[in-house]
């Protein structure tokens, strides 16, 4: 269950999946937020360059690692505007991150993707649960998904012109 303190973060990560479409990269978004609901990390894309590791989930699981026990990872709450690669959420499981909570699926992400007539990534697309366990995982949240999905709209868009 999403809840309005959920719904705040997650609308968060849709800002910075915008700021990321605005500076030219892929439009995704993420905020890890403490047991305590305090903001401690956000980031958004940064694949634009060329290096498609930059995304910010795990950029959130590394800085976890040199800033957190891990009890304080275990009890931190992942919001992000779309579910996590398979990178991302091994990065997540290897880490002992907590929670997780997205906006958009994979599995909309790909027929996005379909629709859009983008060729599919070289990684799979497979949910938090195919690769990581003991997680606990809330999405898609539709209201935010349609925002997201876009976004993505809009990032393909400049990418067909």
């Amino acid at each position: 269950m999403v809840s309005d303190t959920d719904m705040k973060h997650l609308q968060r990560c849709v800002e910075l999946a915008k700021t990321a479409l605005d500076k030219g990269d892929e439009p995704f978004g993420s905020v890890l937020v403490s047991a305590d609901g305090e903001v401690l990390f956000e980031d958004h894309n940064h694949v634009a360059g060329g290096d498609h590791t930059q995304h910010p989930e795990f950029a959130i699981a590394r800085w976890a690692a040199n800033n957190m026990t891990s009890e304080e990872r275990s009890k931190a709450t992942v919001y992000t505007s779309g579910e996590h690669c398979p990178m991302c959420a091994a990065a997540h499981g290897w880490v002992g991150l907590g929670r997780i909570v997205y906006a958009s699926s994979s599995e909309q992400l790909v027929q996005w993707l379909n629709e859009l007539e983008v060729a599919p990534s070289r990684v799979r697309n497979l949910s938090i649960q195919d690769v990581i366990r003991d997680t606990r995982v809330d999405g898609p949240v539709p209201e935010l998904a349609d925002q997201v999905h876009r976004l993505h709209r809009q990032f393909y868009a400049r990418d067909v012109d």
